[in-house]
C-alpha cells in the first residue's frame, strides 16, 4: 500500500439475512467458510440481491454494501454520505472492525477511534474517569500516555462536575460529549464519526467540528465523516462518497459530491411537531426548499447569486387573502432579513382546495455573506395565523462576487447591500 494511502478498502460487500438472527443450519455455515477461505461467492446466495429498502425483498438475503472500493490518504478528511439505508453506518462499522465484511478486505496503517453510536465503548457502570483509560487501554496507549491527555479529555468534554460519575447516569448528550472527547484526544490516526454529533447541542457540535479540523490540517491525522447536515459535510471534508443502495454512486470532491446527492432530489426538512408552533387546518406548509436559476436543488448559497424559494403549502380551505413570509436568522437567532408577500402586496388568492399550491421567492441578489443561517416561515389568512415553523430550514452562505468586479469583499460576516459612489 502507497504510504501516503492510510486506508484502503478493497471489494467490500456485506450481506444480510432477513428475519432471522443465525445464518443457517452449520453445515451452510462450514461450507460458506469453504466458498470464503477459496474467495468464491456465497453458494446460498440468491442471484440480484440489492439494498434498495423502497422495493420489498422477495428473497431471504440483502446486501446492505455491494463492491466497496476507495482509497484515503494521509490527514484527509473524507465524508459519507447518502440517504437512510444507504449503507453509510454499515461501512463505517466494518471500517473500525464492528463487523466483518461478507466479502473483500480493509488495509489500514495505525490505530482507528470510534464514535459510531451514544455510547460506544463505554461501560455504562464505570466513571467517565474509568472509561478513558479502557478506551486508552483498547487503543494500546499506556497509563501514562493516557494520563498526559486526560485534563485535556475531562475539559474539553465539559464533563468536568461528572467525570467520577458512573456513565450510565450520564445524559445521551453528556456521553457523545465525552465518546468524542475520548476519541479525538488520544491521537489514532484515523477517527471514524458517525452521525451520533447529531445529539450534542449546537455548540459541542461546532467544536467538535472544529477540533476535526485540527486533527486533519494541524496534525495531518485521517477522519471519516457521516453525516446528514450538508453544511456540516461542506464545511469539514475534503472529499466525500456518495452512497445509494449500498454502492458508490459517485466519489469526488466535497462540492461535487453533494452536488450529486443533492440533483433530482427534493431536500427533505424537519416539519416536526415541535418547530410547527401554530397550525391550522386551512393551510400547512409541506415542504420547502432553494433552487438556482437551473432549477437545481442547493443547500450552499453564494453572495450575489440568483435564487428562488420554493414552499409547497398544501391547501384545505378557499384563501382570498393568503399571506406567506419567511425571517432569515443567524445561528444565534438574530434576525438578518424578512420577505413577505404582504409588504409587497402580492398575496395569494387560492380557490383550488385539496391541492399542493407553491409559493415562489425570486431573490435577484443573496445578500448574506458567510455563515450558516435558518429560515422561520408563516402563513395567514389576512390578520388570522395559520401557520408558523421555527428552523424548518438551515442553509449555508459563502462569499461571492457580489458586486461584479471579480473580486471578493474583504469582510466575512454581514450583509450586503448594492450602492454608489457619485
Amino acid at each position: 500500500m502507497n504510504m501516503s494511502i492510510i486506508l484502503k478498502a478493497e471489494n467490500i460487500s456485506k450481506q444480510y439475512r432477513l428475519g432471522t438472527v443465525g445464518t443457517g443450519s452449520l453445515q451452510h455455515d462450514l461450507n460458506r467458510w469453504w466458498h470464503n477461505i477459496r474467495s468464491k461467492e456465497d453458494p446460498y446466495l440468491k442471484v440480484g440481491g440489492v439494498n434498495d429498502r423502497s422495493v420489498k425483498a422477495n428473497e431471504d438475503y440483502v446486501w446492505a454494501l455491494r463492491d466497496i472500493n476507495f482509497e484515503v490518504k494521509s490527514g484527509e478528511v473524507l465524508g459519507i454520505i447518502g440517504k437512510n439505508g444507504a449503507g453509510k453506518s454499515t461501512l463505517l462499522k466494518i471500517l473500525s472492525r464492528v463487523t466483518a465484511p461478507t466479502t473483500g478486505s480493509i488495509k489500514t496503517r495505525g490505530r482507528i477511534a470510534s464514535l459510531l453510536e451514544v455510547g460506544t465503548g463505554f461501560h455504562g457502570e464505570l466513571t467517565g474517569r474509568e472509561n478513558i483509560f479502557m478506551n486508552g487501554a483498547v487503543l494500546g496507549m499506556n497509563r501514562a500516555e493516557i494520563k498526559s491527555k486526560l485534563d485535556e479529555i475531562i475539559a474539553f468534554s465539559g464533563c468536568e462536575k461528572y467525570i467520577d460519575t458512573p456513565v450510565k447516569r450520564y445524559s445521551s448528550g453528556m456521553t457523545v460529549r465525552l465518546g468524542f472527547a475520548v476519541a479525538a484526544h488520544l491521537e489514532p490516526e484515523i477517527l471514524v464519526v458517525d452521525e451520533v454529533l447529531a445529539v450534542g447541542d449546537a455548540e459541542f457540535q461546532k467544536k467538535a467540528i472544529g477540533k476535526m479540523q485540527d486533527l486533519s490540517l494541524g496534525e495531518g491525522r485521517t477522519v471519516l465523516f457521516v453525516s446528514h447536515n450538508m453544511v456540516s459535510v461542506q464545511n469539514l471534508c475534503t472529499n466525500c462518497l456518495v452512497l445509494e443502495n449500498g454502492l458508490i454512486s459517485f466519489s469526488g470532491n466535497t462540492e461535487d459530491s453533494i452536488r450529486h446527492y443533492l440533483a433530482d432530489k427534493k431536500i427533505e426538512y424537519n416539519f416536526s411537531k415541535n418547530k410547527r408552533n401554530v397550525s391550522s387546518d386551512k393551510a400547512r406548509i409541506k415542504n420547502m426548499f432553494f433552487k438556482n436559476q437551473k432549477g437545481e436543488f442547493i443547500s450552499v448559497i453564494m453572495s450575489g447569486q440568483k435564487v428562488f424559494l420554493e414552499i409547497e403549502i398544501e391547501i384545505k380551505s378557499i384563501l382570498a387573502n393568503l399571506v406567506v413570509g419567511v425571517g432569515i436568522y443567524d445561528q444565534n437567532n438574530i434576525p438578518q432579513f424578512h420577505c413577505s408577500t404582504e409588504t409587497i402586496s402580492k398575496n395569494y388568492d387560492v380557490k383550488n382546495l385539496n391541492r399542493i399550491f407553491t409559493a415562489r421567492l425570486e431573490i435577484s441578489k443573496w445578500p448574506l455573506s458567510k455563515g450558516e443561517f435558518f429560515i422561520n416561515s408563516y402563513l395567514r389568512e389576512s390578520d388570522e395565523l395559520l401557520e408558523h415553523i421555527e428552523e424548518c430550514l438551515w442553509l449555508t452562505s459563502k462569499k461571492g462576487d457580489f458586486y461584479n468586479t471579480g473580486k471578493l469583499p474583504s469582510w466575512d460576516k454581514g450583509f450586503y447591500c448594492s450602492y454608489d459612489w457619485k
